[in-house]
């Protein structure tokens, strides 16, 4: 598919930002841009940015309510109360329960933990996770990456002499559940500083408050970071202001000391002798504990991440990455489905969003399916299964659009929903399925803009090959970790030329390009790679031409036979 090009540009008022940055930090005026253009203005800012540390991170009793949660938090480890540790089966969920457990374990042996059932509960809380808790005489619930719209159940909760506190990231209504507390970042009254925290981040703001109330030194938070920066990354929350400091400290805990857990998935991913990236976890690591909550329990997960010895988590891990393969051939058999269907029907090829329904999809995959969908078609896509008798569906979006805004637009017809812009599930009866397909494309048709119907690259500036060096490089890599507001920088080089007839088709069905490249305006050569290239063998021919073309790219470091050098990392390539 043909994606346009978006270079950003800098206003005024940021122009003279960057050059006052590039003076004061003695950098390129290159490099300073991509500093402003990540909303870095000052020196301070840009040190912050650069050194991320443990005294950056905001108090947490500005999240509303933490100062009563706490108090009962510690009231139930006093009089050695039951505590449930209850979370989502996804891996925010797993990652959250996991690290509120391992720390409650320092001070009570009176801890419990519960995953619902992806097909028999559903998401969120359930009747029947609160019923366990009050016959098993827990008193307290600590809930993890949901719960914000639990109401209902949050009272019957209390009827039952269960208190509960909440731990959420995601978008409250307007009513907030009567719990003990409620901390979400999100809420409308919120006095939190920052507002994009993963549900195992609120999760850890509430034991970081818990150690600061009461003396517990950092070294008992320290090694649960690493469980962070697994669910930062698999949440695709932003990687920003502090996101991106726990990020850092979590990335620097798992490749220094991970836990035996997911050390293990590290050994099964091969990733135990390399410096693990958010990419790693994004594509090697998250889907793995996902994997556990989609095809069996996400219980089993979580009994990966408090493994305490080498066997257990050696087993564990192999079974999680046998529900990985399962995952990957039922999501990919639903994908083909879903694109045969979707190419059969003329009007749903036509519309500018799809909603499709198979009451055969195993319901632990439709989200990855929303999601291949939506990046294939470019377009917002609702995938829905069968479930406990309602329809169940997963909805994934494209840049720009709030998903969760248009699903809102339908809430009279869903029993159940929730989630953020680019993400979100639902839940409705069969009968309503044909309405909401037609009111969902109705809000997508008026509120979906032109430019993002076509898929973009945003580029972070034009620069020459002259400009790329090592120390143009190290530098660069400083700017990790990478993620949603904060992606590794894009790079445009236009009239670049075939360097020596080097430049070839690679691989299987020689669908990548090997490029070896010069800038027509001088300075070195330099080689990459386009995988997948678009119209391939055109592209080619037109490059052995010897004309120019322009290039957009990442830079990577390539380490061959351990010489390491820069490497172009092709995005697109447009001949003019």
């Amino acid at each position: 598919m043909l994606r346009d090009w978006i270079v950003n540009k800098l206003t005024d008022e940021e122009e003279l930002c960057r050059k006052t940055l590039a003076q004061q930090l003695s950098i390129s005026g290159t490099l300073a841009n991509l500093l402003v253009q990540r909303g870095i203005r000052t020196y301070d800012q840009a040190k912050a940015f650069f050194r991320p540390e443990v005294g950056l991170l905001h108090d947490p009793f500005l999240l509303n309510d933490m100062d009563k949660a706490v108090e009962r938090l510690n009231r139930a480890l006093q009089q050695d109360e039951k505590i449930l540790v209850y979370g989502d089966y996804d891996v925010d969920g797993t990652t959250a329960v996991a690290l509120v457990y391992k720390f409650l374990q320092n001070f009570s042996t009176n801890i419990d933990y519960y995953i619902p059932d992806r097909n028999d509960e559903g998401y969120g809380v359930s009747y029947k996770g609160i019923d366990f808790a009050a016959e098993n005489d827990f008193k307290l619930i600590i809930v993890l990456d949901c719960g914000i719209k639990a109401i209902e159940k949050v009272a019957y909760a209390a009827q039952r002499g269960v208190d509960i506190i909440i731990c959420d990231h995601h978008t409250p209504d307007s009513e907030l559940p009567k719990a003990v507390a409620v901390l979400d970042p999100k809420r409308t009254d919120s006095t939190y500083p920052y507002g994009h925290l993963s549900g195992c981040g609120v999760g850890f703001k509430l034991v970081q408050a818990f150690a600061i109330q009461y003396g517990i030194s950092w070294d008992k938070l320290q090694p649960l970071l690493d469980l962070l920066a697994v669910s930062i990354a698999s949440d695709i929350v932003p990687i920003t202001g502090e996101n991106r400091t726990l990020m850092h400290l979590g990335l620097k805990q798992l490749n220094a000391s991970p836990s035996m857990g997911l050390k293990a998935i590290m050994e099964l991913c091969e990733l135990t002798d390399t410096k693990v990236t958010t990419s790693d976890i994004v594509f090697k690591i998250g889907p793995r504990i996902n994997a556990s909550g989609r095809m069996s329990s996400g219980k089993e997960a979580v009994e990966l991440l408090i493994a305490n010895n080498e066997e257990t988590a050696r087993r564990k891990g192999e079974s999680i990455d046998q529900y990985n393969q399962l995952r990957k051939d039922l999501d990919k058999q639903a994908t083909e489905e879903a694109r045969k269907f979707i190419d059969a029907t003329p009007t749903d090829e036509q519309t500018s969003s799809i909603v499709v329904y198979n009451q055969e999809w195993n319901k632990g995959v439709i989200g990855i399916v929303a999601s291949r969908l939506s990046e294939h078609y470019y377009k917002p896509a609702v995938v829905l299964t069968l479930s406990n008798g309602f329809a169940t569906g997963s909805a994934r979006s494209v840049i720009g659009f709030d998903l969760y805004k248009a699903i809102d637009s339908c809430r009279d017809l869903l029993e159940n929903f929730g989630g953020h812009t680019y993400a979100a599930g639902l839940t409705l009866r069969l009968e309503n399925i044909a309405e909401f397909k037609e009111r969902f494309q109705q809000y997508v048709e008026i509120h979906l803009k032109e430019e993002q119907q076509v898929p973009q690259i945003e580029i972070d500036a034009a620069i020459h090959f002259a400009e790329i060096n090592h120390a143009f490089f190290s530098t660069l890599q400083q700017f990790a970790p990478f993620g949603p507001d904060n992606s590794k920088p894009v790079f445009v080089t236009y009239n670049v030329i075939d360097h020596q007839h080097r430049c070839r088709l690679v691989g299987q069905g020689n669908k990548h390009i090997k490029l070896d490249v010069r800038d027509i305006t001088g300075g070195p050569s330099m080689s990459g790679i386009a995988f997948n290239a678009h119209d391939a063998e055109n592209t080619i021919k037109y490059i052995n031409s010897g004309m120019p073309f322009h290039i957009c790219y990442t830079l990577e470091e390539n380490n061959f036979n351990g010489k390491k050098s820069i490497q172009l990392m092709i995005k697109d390539i447009k001949i003019p």
